[in-house]
């Protein structure tokens, strides 16, 4: 009697909906001055009315007592904070100016107003504050000549990227700026990219990433480059050559020492492991170019950032489903993992008395602003404050044995009120990547599927991140084996232990979540529903279709040479005769990640056969929708899908 009546104090909350996801606030991109007083940090909401997505940079003092918005002209949106070493000033991007492209303004913490800093005609994409606060390292696209009204002419190898279209002539160059715009200098040619640029403290050199700069298209290496800050002379490579090392993708800037001599960056495997290999902690010696590596972990670390005086590292690692900030002891090589527990941390910044503020989400919390001391943590900023009022489902750790023997990580959410004995309609989740893992993290459609009365299981199958080399590189070349077969002995574990119905079965998934869904759904007829967002199945289509054409040379080959391999991967297109399950498709129509032609060969496959299918293509949209519109029609759609079809009668 008692559990029923606090089942029903609990459901007395409101349960997660569609109309809520305007509602969330992404904050993101923390930053503490030197001296701790101030935190900047960003936060991006939806606007309904005009269908976008609105960024604002927040600041919050050391205590979380104070907490502001820097206002900007006309609505606009406002990133990547910066501030000057002495605090007293903040540098960002934002597109409120005339032209509404994205340039650098800056503002003093003690005035109301920011003033523009650069007015190059494309934008900028980046930027790096000098010590001084007087000059910046800008990153801009240029087209060199190339005008947009004229043809697309191609003569690069590498020709597309999701974001930014047909490269063309396209780069994306550095160039120095005084902090009044007036004075500019390029610091790159025009035949190199430059992402993620990093001032030294001492002012005289700054460090960036870049590809080998002979033939960078046709290679996935990355190295880390150090040059004059003046001139852009003496340009030199600091990291080992023929590894993937600091790949822009993990947004993780080249760090600094406070003294200038040494540089930290994330050092890959080989080029022709791709992302397979864990990304781990390396540290340059400047005088004398000794590379080590320190906190060697086989597991991936982002964010290195060096402690004051030098002695530590702090980075983020990941774990099994879990991701923690540690500090590593750069005499010992110990790692001190710094929290605990089912949390995912995803960024942090470190003042100058070594303490840290972490960027820190879990299951019942989108990400929040948390200190890190022996209290416990004090929360600095958290925008979603209204979810505490919801019921939400949090989830449970699964580790469920692989018909080959193999240890498989998983994640189980069960809905608000959710009674033992009782099998529920359930949905496996498989993520994309697939070099990625399902975390401690809030999810929406998580949240959506419980609170409509499903069971959702998050499979970390074969292929994951978060296991080490081995786990990852499993599905080297064979995509759609070894991988299925861990996603189909989890869901025999949650049948068997009396949670799932096995007659009311989908499965879902977005990139390679959405290939893995055809997958899956081409080995075993027993999902009842199923939905493929921006996936592809006749990997023939995806050479020189997406942006992948290097990784698919080094993992498979090439079509002509070696079509055995893409024959094997495509087996979902080639045998769709095997697939039964009402399939619905999801695309973006300007994705160069995974083109719409995936989804819609699958569609027109399943349609051909009769099979009950639909295919939905959102306009002007890349990989990842970023409309809030979108967004929610996605959602609703996909439990409108599910209903249909894995809803009890």
């Amino acid at each position: 009697m008692l559990s029923a009546l606090l089942s029903c104090t609990a459901l007395a909350a409101p349960l997660f909906q569609l109309s809520d996801i305007h509602r969330i606030a992404d904050v993101a991109s923390p930053v503490v001055t030197t001296d701790g007083r101030w935190v900047a940090y960003t936060v991006s909401t939806a606007d309904p009315t005009a269908n976008k997505t609105v960024t604002h940079i927040w600041l919050v003092n050391g205590d979380g007592q104070q907490r502001r918005e820097l206002k900007t002209q006309d609505a606009a949106s406002a990133w990547l904070p910066q501030f000057s070493s002495d605090g007293h000033a903040l540098a960002f991007i934002s597109d409120q100016g005339e032209d509404h492209t994205a340039q650098v303004w800056m503002q003093a913490l003690d005035e109301t107003q920011a003033h523009q800093v650069t007015h190059f005609e494309g934008g900028v994409t980046d930027f790096s504050l000098a010590p001084n606060a007087q000059q910046l390292a800008v990153v801009a696209e240029v087209l060199n000549g190339e005008k947009d009204s004229e043809p697309i002419v191609i003569d690069r190898y590498q020709f597309k990227d999701d974001e930014r279209g047909y490269l063309t002539k396209k780069r994306r160059r550095l160039f120095l700026t005084d902090s009044t715009g007036q004075s500019v200098a390029a610091l790159t040619d025009a035949n190199t990219d430059v992402w993620l640029p990093a001032w030294s403290p001492d002012g005289r050199s700054i460090a960036w990433v870049g590809k080998r700069l002979q033939e960078s298209d046709r290679h996935a290496g990355f190295n880390v480059y150090l040059m004059d800050a003046q001139d852009g002379q003496h340009l030199r490579c600091v990291s080992r050559d023929g590894l993937i090392n600091n790949d822009p993708d993990h947004a993780s800037r080249p760090a600094w020492s406070s003294d200038s001599q040494q540089l930290a960056y994330l050092q890959g495997g080989p080029e022709n492991l791709l992302e397979y290999a864990p990304w781990e902690l390396a540290v340059v010696n400047l005088a004398d170019g000794n590379i080590r590596q320190v906190g060697k972990a086989d597991r991936n670390y982002v964010h290195p950032q060096f402690s004051a005086d030098g002695q530590f590292l702090f980075a983020i690692v990941e774990e099994s489903r879990t991701a923690y900030l540690t500090r590593v002891d750069l005499h010992t090589g110990a790692v001190l993992n710094l929290t605990t527990g089912q949390r995912m941390d995803a960024d942090f910044s470190v003042d100058g008395n070594n303490r840290a503020v972490t960027l820190v989400c879990d299951d019942l919390h989108p990400c929040r602003l948390v200190t890190i001391d022996p209290a416990g943590g004090t929360v600095l900023a958290d925008h979603n404050e209204w979810l505490s009022d919801y019921t939400l489902a949090a989830s449970e750790d699964l580790q469920i044995k692989s018909r080959d023997g193999t240890l498989v990580d998983a994640l189980l959410i069960k809905p608000p009120g959710y009674q033992r004995g009782h099998r529920y309609p359930t949905i496996v989740r498989v993520h994309g990547g697939p070099i990625y893992q399902f975390s401690h993290e809030f999810m929406i459609d998580w949240q959506l599927f419980a609170a409509n009365g499903y069971v959702v299981l998050a499979v970390n199958p074969r292929g994951s991140s978060g296991r080490g080399f081995r786990y990852a590189h499993a599905i080297w070349a064979d995509w759609g084996n070894r991988d299925v077969q861990d996603v189909l002995s989890a869901t025999d574990y949650v049948i068997k232990a009396g949670i799932a119905d096995k007659n009311h079965l989908g499965i879902g998934g977005w990139s390679y979540g959405g290939m893995l869904t055809d997958y899956v759904i081409a080995t075993d007829r027993r999902f009842k529903a199923a939905i493929a967002g921006a996936g592809a199945a006749n990997i023939f289509t995806n050479y020189g279709s997406d942006e992948y054409t290097v990784f698919l040379e080094a993992e498979l080959g090439t079509p002509w040479n070696n079509p055995a391999a893409y024959q094997k991967v495509s087996f979902p297109f080639f045998h769709n005769e095997r697939i039964v399950t009402p399939t619905l498709f999801l695309c973006g129509a300007l994705d160069f990640n995974v083109p719409c032609a995936g989804s819609e060969q699958m569609y027109q496959a399943l349609s051909s056969r009769r099979i009950p299918t639909e295919l939905v293509i959102y306009r002007d949209q890349h990989h990842q929708l970023d409309v809030p519109g979108n967004i929610v029609d996605k959602f609703s759609r996909y439990l409108n899908w599910y209903d249909r079809f894995l809803k009890v009668p």
